[in-house]
């Protein structure tokens, strides 16, 4: 079964499970050879469906399964009538095994065999069978320079199972990675193909299951889970008795001078989102402000923490952190919410805060960083956040005993039960200033409304990647509010109020 990226599946493994996966396969009775053969025909169609007008290929092969992905799409194009050529970046002489029997189709075919050199042109499609998904450190020539000449050529790339360079795994670049227009990937969807640097290298996702018998796929653990519509986390329908006490007060907590904007963000937000009540506690000189563009929000001018209790005392959740600063105003804040037995978000400052040890998180909370705010959280750089991005997200959630969302390409949510979601959602326009704190307001209307901590993270992310996609689709110039009326449109069609 052939998907695409709009209709991929949600579990998600790292290599060694599809390594397993793929023995498990063999062991019931599929053959090494013709699960390569089916590989290499789902590659083929998946081409000539991007490219009806293309009649030459340009296979650049490696060594081991991924080369003999390659070889035998090589003898399908040639079958089909295309000019052919493949460049082997290891000699052939060295190939074992399935592989091997893989490149004696090729020959059998009449495919040109050659030993590539960086002074070879490439032509028509490029398909990248140099390295598969054991990789795991930086890439070495002759893969280099054949990767270098891959992405100099300005040519259509196809990647096998996944672009070489590219650690299945984390999603990070190991040294240089090859940049596809296509990956066409197998048997398992791999984790490291929807988040870190995979968005720039992997071009049009699609997938095929290779027919693998699904009673032996259930067999095999998932790393992760991908979040779409299908299962997404839900909010309940509302009864026709409802009341705004039954869908939980936030209560709100930032603004220091000069940051007024980014907490009225998540209040407007978390309004638009559901919660029965909002109130906002920010600095004085914000209210007018406050109670000018959202009437509907309680507003308090907050100068000191002691007058913070009122407040937390009726509030079901608390969203911390959106322009609190880290001055002694904002320490003051954070410290007395800090202290309050509610679940809470923090973000922004709170994060800044949080890292700094003196404070801590009160239980079934969450917390919203990028990478740089995960890389204080974890006292590393933000390159080793990257480099390892699901190790990141579980560490923090051990660490803090909490929810975490890693923010960034493909965004990952983790607990503290070693659960872990992924949301490949998302548009380049979004970067910009204020979505962060757009998120953190939707984040806590659901778990006002009672969703788990982790089930409205997830939620809470998603919405707001699939309208970042709805609103990017007038591209750059993007502002944070323009994802508010897309939430409240998409929440209303994932879950509706009504049943």
């Amino acid at each position: 079964m052939q998907l695409t990226k709009q209709q991929l599946p949600d579990a998600l493994y790292n290599a060694a499970q599809v390594r397993d996966l793929d023995a498990r396969l063999i062991a019931a009775g599929t053959t090494g050879l013709e699960l390569m053969r089916r590989a290499a025909n789902a590659t083929w169609r998946a081409l000539r469906l991007r490219w009806p007008d293309a009649h030459e290929l340009t296979v650049m092969a490696g060594h081991g399964n991924n080369a003999g992905d390659g070889y035998l799409v090589a003898a399908l194009a040639k079958r089909a009538g295309w000019k052919v050529q493949v460049l082997a970046v290891v000699d052939p002489s060295r190939l074992s095994g399935d592989a091997a029997h893989a490149h004696a189709d090729a020959v059998s075919e009449g495919v040109g065999i050659h030993r590539w050199s960086a002074d070879q042109a490439l032509s028509g499609i490029v398909l990248d069978a140099l390295l598969g998904t054991g990789l795991s450190g930086d890439v070495r020539e002759p893969y280099l320079g054949a990767i270098n000449a891959i992405n100099a050529s300005g040519l259509p790339v196809v990647a096998v199972d996944i672009p070489s360079g590219l650690s299945a795994d984390t999603g990070a670049t190991l040294g240089v990675v090859v940049q596809a227009q296509l990956t066409v990937t197998f048997i398992g969807l791999k984790l490291g193909l929807l988040t870190g640097d995979a968005a720039d290298a992997v071009g049009a996702l699609v997938f095929d299951d290779l027919q693998a018998d699904p009673a032996i796929v259930e067999q095999i653990p998932v790393s992760a889970r991908r979040l779409d519509g299908f299962n997404a986390p839900r909010l309940a329908p509302r009864p026709a008795t409802a009341n705004k006490g039954m869908f939980g007060r936030v209560l709100l907590i930032g603004g220091d001078h000069g940051f007024g904007g980014a907490i009225l963000l998540s209040s407007e937000c978390a309004l638009r989102s559901g919660a029965g009540m909002v109130t906002l506690a920010t600095r004085q000189e914000h209210v007018p402000a406050a109670l000018s563009r959202l009437p509907e929000v309680m507003c308090a001018g907050i100068d000191s923490s002691n007058q913070l209790g009122a407040l937390i005392e009726p509030s079901a959740v608390l969203v911390v952190g959106p322009g609190l600063g880290q001055k002694a105003w904002g320490r003051a804040l954070l410290s007395a919410a800090a202290n309050a037995p509610r679940p809470q978000v923090w973000d922004a400052d709170a994060l800044n805060q949080l890292s700094q040890g003196w404070v801590t998180l009160p239980p079934d909370s969450v917390i919203t960083p990028h990478p740089g705010e995960a890389a204080r959280l974890l006292g590393i750089s933000t390159k080793e956040v990257q480099a390892d991005r699901p190790a990141a997200a579980h560490a923090l959630a051990q660490k803090y005993k909490t929810v975490v969302v890693l923010k960034g390409s493909g965004s990952l949510i983790a607990d503290v039960d070693g659960r872990l979601a992924l949301c490949d959602h998302g548009h380049p326009a979004m970067a910009t200033a204020g979505l962060g704190d757009v998120l953190a307001g939707v984040i806590g209307a659901l778990m006002a409304q009672k969703l788990p901590a982790f089930e409205a993270a997830c939620l809470a992310v998603w919405l707001h990647a699939r309208a970042g996609e709805h609103a990017g689709t007038k591209g750059r110039g993007m502002a944070a509010t323009d994802l508010i009326p897309a939430i409240r449109q998409l929440l209303e069609e994932h879950s509706p109020c009504l049943n």
